[in-house]
């Protein structure tokens, strides 16, 4: 006798006996995955409230397998369902905070195309714009100019500092010089007056035996 089919009904009534109804969490169009990963395909979006199956939970991936009225079937994080459903209370909270959104995203569009008119071509706005930053640019210019200034005074200073440092230096040699040739002088000063003083004694000790000699020649005569 073949039980085989009979086992696989008692599988199926198992299934569905184990199997447990869940509900999307309180946010709006979550997605519905094809495979246990962030970053798998979305097959479906599911609106807060939506009724699932869940066929399974793996707590490692952090998803639940659930299963659609339609039949469909995917992965959807286990965070996002809940065991009951949202209430009417937090559904119209949430509607209200979309419309909100909606409503301030439909304003700052508006704004944007205010904007993008009014700094259109030829537009006030827009030479006002122009002229400010015209002005700007000038002052950059002016500043750069500075910059470049500044740069060359500090080089023309450093130049200056360096001349007058060698100047400083020749002067001190000059000055190292003329003292030498001052000591110079001195010691050929004192060198001739040697050399006369010597001269003065010679003719001191020859001229009164010239003055003699003399004499005597003129006593003979």
């Amino acid at each position: 006798m073949n039980h085989r089919p009979a086992f696989l009904l008692l599988l199926l009534v198992s299934a569905t006996a184990t199997a447990k109804t869940a509900f999307v969490a309180n946010n709006s169009d979550l997605p519905l995955r094809s495979r246990e990963t962030p970053k798998s395909r979305v097959v479906s979006l599911l609106p807060a409230g939506t009724p699932v199956e869940v066929l399974g939970e793996n707590a490692r991936s952090g998803f639940t397998h659930v299963q659609l009225q339609s039949g469909q079937q995917g992965y959807i994080a286990t965070k996002n369902i809940s065991a009951e459903p949202p209430n009417n209370s937090q559904s119209s909270a949430i509607s209200a905070s979309l419309n909100s959104l909606q409503t301030e995203n439909n304003i700052l569009k508006e704004d944007l195309a205010k904007l993008k008119t009014s700094i259109a071509p030829d537009t006030p706005l827009e030479q006002t714009l122009t002229i400010e930053r015209d002005r700007l640019d000038r002052e950059l210019t002016e500043l750069k100019k500075a910059a470049a200034n500044q740069i060359q005074l500090k080089t023309e200073r450093d130049t200056l500092q360096e001349d007058i440092v060698n100047v400083k230096r020749e002067l001190e040699q000059m000055k190292l010089e003329n003292n030498a040739l001052k000591d110079g002088a001195k010691q050929d000063w004192f060198l001739y007056g040697g050399m006369l003083s010597l001269a003065g004694v010679i003719l001191g000790f020859i001229l009164p035996k010239l003055s003699w000699r003399r004499k005597n020649g003129w006593d003979r005569l």
